[in-house]
């Protein structure tokens, strides 16, 4: 790429595109690798020989590698140029999602899910910084939102895709097409990302006094716990809309691309949110959350109105963009831990949801009480971006 990022010099709009669809595409791999085991949950199971909330475990072996992945390799890659480390992390993604696809049984695959997940948080921590970089001040969160596409496409088309193809052929092949998507990414962010030799670097030192800062650990905080409630009703949705909808199995992709749409929505809404409304946009979004899965219980019974419920559950996404810049913020100069860490949050949501959402479900509350679990965790964020706010003048 002839244009290189200099210091001081905002690249051009037609290189900004090409670096924001580059690392969209990495967002891609990841979504789609994250999410396509729940709309395979039913076909895993039988083929493992285990129960569908076994399955979920796997779900939760994922996010505990973002969790653990995240803040280390923020740490220890520090003292690497961006571009390089995207393509180590994206390279070691891809050869995760093809040992998952050759895992012999369930305790092998459980381990290379955790694998899996150690890239994940640090690819989009380091993605956002790139991406916020490139644009004026008070554009960051609509340019990370843009690079967020990448996984809420995921949930449109890569999400779905999966799920078919696993029905048609075999789950394996889900994530083979993972880790083909990744190896493309790894050939994006060589040909247009440039190398740029005047990017400051932190030592790991400098990175951990995010750790510091009350504000870092309450907005994280906030991820953990919110934006658990959308996974507690997105990772059992496929037995729900079997059981309680009443669908057959193939019908399952298209809701799964309702959610898909939800997601695209809210991350696009949630980045233009909080450019205008900055760290109160999150409130607005919690609330939101919380109705929205109080409804969804009674929703699940139609087919219609749980497509319409499960669009508006994706759309909870829009909490993504908006903690990302406020981490990145309240970090100060020390993004590359606080920008990661936000995903390792959000994947401690992915783990809560799911363990919580089982839980209920097998003390015998029924597929839909996720809803219900989910909206008590949205009101647990909301509490806890309340401590946010009462504290944010003292730690100015």
């Amino acid at each position: 790429m002839a244009e290189a990022l200099g210091a001081g010099n905002r690249p051009s709009a037609r290189v900004v595109l090409l670096i924001e669809l580059a690392l969209a595409v990495g967002g891609f791999a990841i979504g789609t690798g994250e999410f396509a085991i729940m709309g395979l949950m039913p076909d895993v199971a039988r083929a493992l020989s285990v129960g569908e909330t076994q399955v979920g475990h796997l779900i939760s072996a994922y996010a505990l590698g973002v969790v653990v992945g995240a803040p280390l390799i923020a740490v220890f890659g520090s003292y690497l140029y961006r571009r390089h480390l995207l393509l180590l992390l994206m390279a070691f993604f891809a050869l995760g999602n093809f040992a998952s696809a050759l895992a012999p049984g369930y305790a092998s695959l459980m381990t290379f899910r955790f694998v899996s997940g150690l890239p994940h948080g640090a690819y989009f921590g380091v993605a956002a910084l790139v991406a916020a970089s490139m644009v004026p001040p008070h554009k960051r969160a609509k340019a990370v939102s843009r690079v967020m596409l990448g996984i809420t496409t995921a949930m449109l088309i890569g999400n779905p895709l999966a799920t078919w193809l696993g029905q048609l052929l075999n789950w394996r092949y889900a994530f083979g097409l993972v880790g083909t998507i990744g190896v493309i990414t790894v050939i994006l962010v060589f040909v247009y990302l440039p190398f740029n030799r005047e990017e400051a670097r932190n030592s790991p030192l400098q990175e951990l006094t995010a750790l510091r800062r009350r504000q870092v650990w309450l907005t994280l905080g906030i991820g953990s716990i919110g934006f658990a409630g959308m996974f507690c009703v997105f990772s059992y949705l496929a037995p729900t809309l079997i059981q309680v909808t009443g669908l057959a199995e193939h019908w399952v992709p298209v809701v799964l691309a309702a959610f898909g749409v939800g997601a695209i929505l809210g991350n696009m809404i949630g980045g233009w949110l909080f450019d205008k409304l900055q760290f109160r946009s999150v409130f607005w979004i919690l609330g939101f959350s919380a109705l929205i899965l109080l409804l969804f219980p009674l929703a699940a019974h139609s087919v219609w109105s749980v497509t319409l419920s499960v669009l508006t559950v994706g759309s909870m996404v829009a909490l993504s963009p908006a903690l990302q810049i406020r981490l990145m913020d309240v970090a100060k100069d020390a993004q590359t831990l606080a920008a990661a860490s936000n995903h390792a949050a959000f994947n401690i949501a992915n783990a809560l949801g799911p363990w919580l959402g089982g839980m209920a479900i097998t003390a015998g509350f029924g597929w839909t009480s996720t809803g219900y679990v989910g909206a008590a965790m949205a009101i647990g964020g909301l509490l806890v971006y309340g401590w946010a706010s009462w504290l944010e003048p003292t730690d100015a």
